[in-house]
């Protein structure tokens, strides 16, 4: 484009659209800034950079020369005159405007003319032995040519020849020139990214954010934003992210694109770190918080490529009692508020495709209920524009069916019936629709009441939103297509035959898939300390998978390179979130981890060893703010269960001891003997809360130390035990259980998705996390007991079966008084107040 025209445009708008990074031409403001203060390290504009290279090329010292540009154009005349004077020539610019031209330019040892008038400098006018140099291009009428025209410079060439010591011609001269040096940018330019890779491979650049810790450690929110965060793009570029990967939503997170997976599929995975922990206080332990801080401390003080994988916070938790999921302390994850609300919408995307689905089950019951076979199929078929077609998937559902045709007028009256009639049966729906709120009273509901539904009633349920089948499909999908894959294979009902009822059968796999394309994507973030975080998925540990996503951890793993450190989380204890995170998501992702995390605190061995309950919202009583060895003694046994849960996969146990303020050297010195003799690899203090990265340095170095050792990674069951058997088998070996007792429902339940050819799966145990047993209430770690299967349902989308121990509900309720009470927004900042 003519960036300077007769016709005012703002040509910035296209040169600036350009990548300073990709600017090969030197024309985006930035590199045109960098050249104005005498930052040559960027691209330099074409033509001035080849000027400088003929006048080089002379031999002639530019230093101390006095140097006459004629023309102050952008693309020429001003970086031009910029370049000179960095090579410390003395520079006079002449313009339209300029009085005695002539005469400035009699003065002149070097002589740049890019004005664009014909001929417009003579030979009388130059210095004697000076270099010109001639950026002008100009056709003028020429009858001895054939187009009837010749080119010619700003300078009459002829008369400058026979004074000037140099003189460049047009053509010939300038332009070849300019080509060169747009060459040379080019070349530069894939030299610099080679480099940038090849370096990346082995560590990244990144500008890590300086953390001030105070003494007394102020409120996670204040701490938060005394930090200002880094420009997500720049992020993304220092972990090798290219900007076609990267979506921004807003300036402080983007959506990473999953093509990064294959871009970089020839790069080895950098070392797998899950962080679990032990069973705990209703307080938490501290697991994401210590998570976020070895991440800090292995990217910005060990100097490793490594990236923290977290899951999206349920908004329930957030308005509820447990408060936000970002860290705390100096180890957060940063916007506060970004991450513990909205985020990038995914969990709303899994709202309203879960809901979709819902609403086409009960309408499909209904529209059954109301019509004709034949005019259900005409309705479903309809005929546009006198014609009737079968969708795609219409045609899968007719394959199931083993109807192989493709003509709608084909079908025969059976066929037709088949094809149009799920014969739902409205007492054995699985399917709940969600909310991401907690809501007691959405526990049990009745709906179709309104008379327009014709008196079509039936009770359901709402749950939680990360709680839906489709949050843990988005968690454990390896791509779109196997999202979609696990979209249709969902059951959400059985027929009056006990047949099961799937999403496709429905015909919403595609539309639920449009509501989520952009929620497989993961989100980056950084840390306080501008270290990265992928968040993604939020399924929860008790009542699902309890892991971050599949595809989160892919690229994370590729893009911190086989010297690299991915930590990512299972929730709750080992018995719960890190048997999952093996047997579920390392049994489908393909993944061997190279370690465990085991996260602990010295308050939970009290608790378990018998100290009062712990409250939340309520004062710690003394035992816990106290020296007491004794309570930490009696409570070992649930800590030393937990490692050799871990051991038992055959991968190195790290027990991170998260570190508070009343603990003592002599409880953490007992803590750390019992570890070492239980057979973990490691047990390390660890202050990241007070300190950020810094306080886990200790601990990020026990855990490079522990990659460092082979993992004898094996799973805990095989899939072709009877599912029975593979509850048995997590019982005893994850639990301490002697025994389980299925009720009578959940025994017919069992051999239905066995005979339906559902035995295979895997299995995801519903069970409460503040415990080993069923039991709540039940501490430390109780050996040989009943572990009771009161019920049990089916994830075939998801691809695991669920058996429930215990009351486990799927839709939380508020407490007495719940965190909304301190959530407001002031109205004059625009910042968010009282969020923890």
């Amino acid at each position: 484009m003519p960036l300077e025209s007769d016709n005012s445009i703002d040509s910035h708008l296209i040169t600036d659209a350009v990548s300073p990074d990709k600017d090969v031409d030197g024309l985006n403001t930035v590199n045109e800034g960098r050249v104005a203060v005498g930052d040559l390290s960027g691209f330099l504009p074409c033509t001035p950079n080849g000027c400088m290279e003929l006048i080089k090329r002379t031999g002639i010292p530019i230093a101390g020369s006095h140097a006459v540009i004629i023309g102050r154009s952008k693309i020429v005349g001003t970086p031009m005159s910029e370049l000179l004077k960095w090579h410390d020539a003395t520079v006079t610019v002449c313009h339209s405007k300029t009085k005695n031209m002539n005469m400035t330019i009699k003065k002149a040892d070097i002589l740049v003319v890019a004005v664009g008038k014909p001929e417009m400098i003579r030979g009388a006018w130059i210095k004697p032995s000076a270099v010109v140099i001639d950026c002008g291009i100009n056709s003028i009428p020429d009858p001895t040519k054939k187009s009837g025209q010749r080119l010619v410079g700003d300078v009459k060439y002829d008369e400058a020849l026979v004074v000037a010591s140099y003189v460049t011609p047009v053509p010939g001269g300038v332009g070849p020139m300019t080509v060169a040096m747009l060459m040379q940018n080019t070349v530069q330019s894939a030299q610099r990214v080679a480099k940038r890779l090849i370096d990346m491979e082995f560590r990244w650049t990144i500008k890590t954010l300086p953390l001030k810790p105070l003494e007394q450690v102020p409120s996670d929110i204040e701490i938060a934003r005394s930090q200002t965060p880094k420009d997500i793009s720049l992020l993304a570029s220092e972990i090798g992210l290219i900007p076609s990967e990267v979506s921004l939503y807003g300036d402080k997170k983007a959506k990473i694109s999953l093509k990064v997976v294959d871009r970089l599929k020839n790069e080895e995975n950098g070392k797998y770190v899950v962080v679990a922990g032990i069973t705990p206080t209703p307080l938490g332990e501290g697991k994401s918080t210590t998570l976020v801080g070895l991440v800090q401390a292995l990217t910005a003080h060990k100097q490793c490529n490594s990236i923290a994988c977290l899951r999206q916070p349920s908004q329930g938790p957030t308005f509820g009692i447990k408060g936000g999921a970002a860290g705390g302390g100096y180890s957060q994850v940063i916007p506060m508020e970004d991450f513990n609300l909205h985020l990038t919408g995914d969990i709303h995307a899994v709202t309203a495709a879960n809901n979709l689905l819902a609403a086409q089950l009960d309408a499909r019951i209904f529209h059954e209920a109301t019509q004709t076979d034949q005019a259900l199929y005409e309705r479903l078929v309809p005929a546009i524009k006198g014609s009737r077609k079968f969708s795609p998937i219409q045609l899968r559902r007719l394959k199931r069916l083993g109807i192989e045709k493709t003509d709608p007028y084909a079908l025969t009256p059976e066929e037709i019936r088949r094809f149009s009639r799920l014969n739902i049966d409205p007492h054995n729906v699985v399917w709940t629709r969600v909310l991401d709120v907690n809501d007691r009273y959405l526990r049990k509901i009745t709906i179709g009441l309104s008379p327009t539904e014709k008196n079509m009633i039936r009770d359901t349920s709402f749950s939680i939103s990360v709680s839906s089948e489709i949050m843990a499909i988005l968690a454990l999908a390896t791509s779109l297509e196997d999202m979609k894959q696990r979209l249709a294979k969902m059951v959400v009902a059985f027929d009056r035959t006990g047949n099961p009822v799937t999403a496709d059968d429905l015909g919403v796999t595609g539309a639920m898939l449009v509501l989520l394309k952009d929620a497989i994507e993961p989100t980056l973030m950084q840390t306080l300390e501008g270290t990265p975080v992928m968040v993604h998925a939020g399924p929860f540990a008790n009542i699902a998978h309890g892991c971050s996503s599949i595809v989160a951890d892919d690229i994370a793993l590729k893009l911190v390179g086989k010297p690299g450190y991915v930590v990512t989380e299972a929730g709750f204890g080992s018995d719960i979130g890190m048997e999952k995170f093996f047997n579920i998501k390392c049994r489908a992702s393909g993944k061997i981890p190279n370690a465990v995390v085991l996260v602990m605190t010295v308050r939970a061995l009290k608790m378990h060893g018998g100290g009062p309950p712990v409250i939340s919202g309520a004062p710690l009583r003394k035992e816990y703010t106290m020296e007491n060895l004794e309570l930490v003694e009696k409570g070992l046994p649930n800590l030393l269960k937990h490692i050799e849960n871990g051991l038992k996969y055959g991968v190195p146990v790290v027990v991170a001891i998260n570190a508070h303020s009343s603990d003592t050297k002599a409880e953490h010195d007992l803590v750390k003997k019992a570890c070492k003799q239980a057979g973990a690899f490691a047990a390390v203090v660890s202050n990241h809360w007070a300190l950020g990265g810094a306080g886990a340095a200790d601990l990020a170095q026990a855990v490079i130390d522990a990659c460092k050792t082979k993992s004898d990674f094996k799973l805990l069951y095989e899939l072709d035990m009877t599912i029975e058997e593979k509850i048995l088998k997590i019982a005893k070996e994850m639990y301490g259980a002697g025994t389980i007792e299925l009720s009578p429902k959940v025994k017919d339940a069992i051999r239905l998705y066995t005979e339906k050819g559902f035995g295979n799966l895997p299995i995801c145990m519903a069970k409460t996390a503040m415990s080993l047993t069923g039991d709540p209430s039940a501490k430390n770690a109780p050996k040989d007991f009943k572990l009771v299967i009161n019920d049990i349902c089916l994830s075939a989308g998801a691809g695991f079966i669920v058996p429930m121990c215990g009351e486990i509900t799927k839709m939380p309720g508020l407490p007495t008084r719940p965190s909304i009470f301190d959530i407001d927004l002031n109205t004059e900042t625009g910042e968010i107040e009282g969020l923890f």
